[in-house]
């Protein structure tokens, strides 16, 4: 799993307001529907965009937490949530919420099942935690539909296979909709968000994954520094040719408690 180190939450902090971030964070506010003076939870908030723009949604009569366990991306939500009093930061993950039961209005999560060893689990806990009619939101990239142009193919799958290594389940979407059923919730959607691209952009989707996946494998050893360094090298380099060919879709998936 990567480490949320000062470095990284900077990184994330710039790419996360991008186009291709903030489509996905837009899909799941759009099937969240934040209303004014509701109770809502950002389970994984991260730092805090999307907790932001739920509490300019809510208003000051609601109420939104935020949720995390990494103690940077904690502070980033602070630092951008300040003004608004009624947003709290708080420590937790979607296996425990610090919630009482049936006491949100809704609840989402955005890039966080995937890191989950228990995933039923952490559906279940939202469900505890929300009212009769509640709605949950998970979106979640399905890493089966990556299609990443390179002129080593076999290098490119080794660099990837490096990767799945940071998360649980590279598949996450596909299990939601059972998992959600199981858990008594009403399917309600799954909504593709696909992003494709054919240049690379220095705010975009797939400069990130270049930059984290090369510190990833070199950090944990999966592949040789040389070959993670030329996989990098060689994604420039396609950029500048004009050949850049990236893809992935991130679904989200709402549910409502009955």
């Amino acid at each position: 799993m990567l480490e949320f180190d000062a470095e990284t939450t900077r990184l994330l902090d710039s790419v996360y307001e991008g186009a291709d971030v903030t489509r996905r964070r837009r899909g799941s506010f759009d099937a969240l529907s934040p209303a004014p003076g509701e109770i809502i939870a950002d389970i994984g908030c991260g730092n805090g965009l999307l907790t932001a723009e739920l509490a300019r949604a809510v208003g000051p009569m609601g109420r939104i937490l935020g949720i995390d366990p990494s103690d940077a991306m904690r502070q980033s939500a602070e630092n951008r949530c300040r003004e608004y009093d009624w947003v709290e930061i708080t420590d937790g993950w979607a296996g425990q919420l610090p919630v009482e039961d049936a006491s949100l209005d809704k609840a989402v999560s955005v890039q966080v099942f995937e890191y989950l060893d228990d995933i039923p689990a952490a559906v279940a806990e939202a469900y505890r935690s929300l009212k009769q009619g509640g709605r949950l939101v998970v979106g979640d990239i399905h890493f089966g539909s990556l299609v990443w142009f390179s002129q080593y193919p076999e290098r490119m799958a080794r660099m990837v296979k490096a990767w799945d290594q940071h998360f649980v389940d590279r598949e996450v979407p596909a299990h939601l909709p059972a998992i959600f059923r199981d858990a008594g919730l009403i399917l309600e959607s799954v909504t593709p968000v696909t992003i494709c691209d054919t240049q690379l952009r220095p705010d975009g989707l797939a400069n990130m994954m270049i930059i984290l996946m090369k510190r990833f494998a070199e950090a944990n050893g999966l592949v040789p520094e040389l070959e993670a360094k030329e996989w990098a090298e060689e994604q420039r380099s396609l950029a500048k040719q004009g050949k850049f060919f990236f893809s992935v879709t991130h679904f989200v998936v709402s549910g409502r408690k009955v």
